[in-house]
């Protein structure tokens, strides 16, 4: 960009995994420098604030480790050991090796990514229309929120649920699962604002987090018993009567199902299982039943048991019963997602694969799949991984396994990256990626309904290029000349919508476009499911072997389970990180310290484990070590090992992941981070 005589702010947006996707307002100076990053105050949802992460993004796009280079691998795998090559060069040698892959077997080759971008454009959009087109394998890309997803498709028909700043009025708020404080800063804003207007909080968690110390009430559950607590409050809310029988005759399929099922569980049943007093339950069904507007926000922790699916699900169900759907201020939000009609085929090509099979991969197992030979069953060994927008050596199951899989030397690796993260030390080649101050891209939301455009404030520093520019270059050093990689950026942009859902030049002009949905979607039912009803039953679970109705599954390692291993672990997100973005940036990780494990008093002293100790956490699976915080923060029998922190950083070069295991969840294969079992010793 040419320098200018003034200072100029563009308008954006944020690409991370966060509900909240706040619009961004970048301040450049004359010289074309980005010098401060701000919330946008005309976007309601923002309203000028973001996240101390975010605040402070132009310390990641000019971090003095940024990667500016290509790299060549000088050393072994993991060895972080490199050598600066020209694109050229890198380029020409990575479609040499892909093609001669690809010649052989292109289901050989295999992209692993997720949401290190919220973009449609620099996710998936010339990435699919690349990987299609070779016909690679597909990856399943389930390791945040597939169970929880799938349980919502499964019985409002979509990811929907009420609008967000609706909250802002409902009179009673179930914070299920969600630590809003640190994970979805505006939408606490509007709960603080009900709370000031009379409303009760109640925040359901086996962590005491930062909200649960703001809310009226925390239910202190074991983890993965959130269903056996649903079921228990439909019980008292058949056996008192709090009901809204129109709704449920109306609006509702296999309420005598879910009846006989919910009448199996009363609060004592329940207490036991989930840990809690019985007079919690009786005392929260009698709230939820009587309290109208009720609200629930789920969030995604709580689906991160063998049982994830089945107890979205039976939440899911709740408001249905009381009519909560019927006031703008009443139901639920776990995901909006699904209302933003985003025209993914348009963007991503699988027509490209032109009729071929091929497979499909779940990234929570890709520690087992790395590993495994060539097999009717399996298909082709993995020979190839091209890594972009993930960090899967820090933030998959059973890291172990991981690390052995990318550390092999046949296995050849490429990693689009800002930073030299634990899986770019893993690769042959790492090529330097814009960050979203420097790219264009558009994004979709899943706690609110606008929709944000993002232009690009600076020019890409140093040799960095866009993950659509690196794909648009690779399709053409090997010969994929198909039209569809000629489309820029903003071509890509305007691709995303079909023009009538979302008015393009309204977003060209202040950056952001509200979806036009009823204030309650759902107050005349109409959900998006077969038959346009709220389903307890589901038709097209039971036809997959399922139980049609939502129950409690016991986790893989329940509490008690084990006598070796007799502590649930959880991992929730450090605060000041985003999964594993934002752990190398200094002065976030100042705030952090160091890893640490929360332990409850009881659960320490007869360890012997004293704050500040060095402990081990260990499980068959493996060990790794951190700092005890022996912390109100844990309840007994439950430790809470903070992350994700880079691996390289740990005291012993792992992570949390290293005792994490590649089980998968009831439904949508997701990842079970939080059914873990196991111990924990002074270092």
């Amino acid at each position: 960009m040419t320098p200018t005589t003034t200072s100029r702010d563009v308008r954006g947006a944020c690409p991370h995994d966060c509900p909240d996707t706040c619009a961004l307002v970048t301040q450049v100076d004359h010289q074309g420098v980005a010098v401060r990053v701000t919330g946008n105050p005309a976007h309601r949802h923002t309203d000028g604030a973001l996240c101390t992460k975010v605040s402070r993004y132009t310390e990641r796009t000019y971090h003095p480790q940024r990667l500016l280079t290509p790299l060549k691998r000088s050393g072994p795998k993991g060895s972080g050991q490199f050598e600066p090559v020209s694109w050229d060069e890198a380029l020409d040698d990575i479609a040499q090796r892909l093609g001669a892959i690809a010649a052989r077997d292109p289901q050989a080759i295999l992209p692993y990514s997720y949401a290190g971008t919220m973009g449609l454009v620099q996710g998936e959009a010339m990435a699919g229309r690349f990987f299609h087109r070779l016909g690679a394998s597909l990856l399943d890309r389930t390791i945040c929120s597939s169970a929880g997803g799938e349980a919502l498709v499964q019985t409002l028909g979509g990811k929907v649920g009420m609008k967000v700043e609706h909250f802002a009025q409902s009179k009673l708020i179930l914070i299920w699962g969600s630590n809003s404080i640190g994970s979805n800063l505006h939408f606490w804003r509007l709960a603080q604002q009900a709370k000031r207007d009379g409303a009760r909080l109640v925040c359901i968690d086996p962590r005491r987090t930062e909200t649960a110390d703001k809310c009226h009430e925390h239910i202190a559950l074991r983890p993965g018993t959130d269903a056996a607590l649903a079921l228990a409050l439909m019980h008292q809310l058949i056996t008192h009567d709090w009901l809204d029988h129109g709704y449920i005759e109306r609006h509702t399929l296999g309420w005598e199902g879910l009846r006989e099922r919910a009448l199996q569980w009363p609060p004592e049943r329940a207490a036991e299982v989930c840990g809690i007093p019985v007079q919690q339950i009786v005392d929260l069904a009698r709230a939820y039943g009587t309290t109208k507007p009720a609200a629930i926000r789920l969030n995604y922790g709580m689906q991160r048991v063998r049982g994830g699916g089945n107890a979205v699900r039976a939440i899911a169900c709740l408001p249905a019963l009381v009519g909560a759907w019927r006031e703008p201020a009443g139901g639920l939000l776990l995901s909006a997602s699904g209302f933003f009609p985003v025209q993914r085929a348009a963007l991503q090509r699988p027509d490209l694969l032109a009729g071929r099979r091929t497979r499909t991969l779940n990234m929570s197992t890709v520690g087992n799949d790395l590993l495994r030979e060539s097999s009717a069953e399996f298909g082709p060994k993995v020979e190839a991984v091209i890594v972009y927008n993930s960090n899967p050596v820090a933030v998959a199951p059973e890291s172990a396994k991981v690390v052995q899989g990318f550390a092999r030397e046949d296995l050849f690796t490429v990693v689009l990256e800002h930073f030299q993260t634990d899986t770019a030390d893993h690769a042959d080649y790492v090529l330097p990626a814009t960050t979203q101050l420097e790219h264009w891209d558009i994004h979709t939301s899943y706690g609110h309904t606008d929709v944000l455009l993002n232009r690009p404030a600076i020019d890409p520093v140093g040799q960095a290029r866009s993950n659509t520019d690196i794909f648009r270059a690779l399709a053409a050093r090997m010969g994929l000349d198909d039209p569809c990689f000629a489309d820029d950026d903003l071509t890509l942009c305007r691709t995303a919508f079909d023009g009538k859902a979302v008015d393009f030049q309204q977003l060209l002009d202040q950056g952001f476009a509200t979806l036009n949905l009823p204030e309650a979607p759902f107050a005349d039912g109409g959900f998006p499911t077969t038959s346009g009803r709220c389903e307890f039953f589901s038709a097209r679970l039971a036809a997959q072997g399922q139980d049609g109705l939502p129950d409690h599954l016991p986790n893989f390692e329940a509490i008690g389970s084990s006598t070796q291993f007799p502590l649930a672990m959880i991992s929730p997100p450090a605060r000041n990180f985003l999964n594993s973005s934002f752990v190398n940036v200094t002065s976030l990780r100042d705030i952090e310290g160091e890893p640490v494990l929360e332990i409850h008093a009881d659960d320490a002293a007869p360890r012997g484990i004293q704050s500040g100790q060095m402990v081990r956490v260990f499980n068959a699976r493996g060990e790794y070590r951190c700092k005890a915080s022996v912390s109100r923060r844990a309840r007994v029998g439950v430790v809470n090992g903070l992350g994700i922190w880079w691996r390289k950083l740990g005291p012993d070069g792992t992570n949390v992941n290293e005792v994490t295991s590649q089980h998968l969840t009831d439904m949508g294969g997701g990842p079970v981070f939080y059914d873990c079992l196991v111990e924990v010793a002074a270092a």
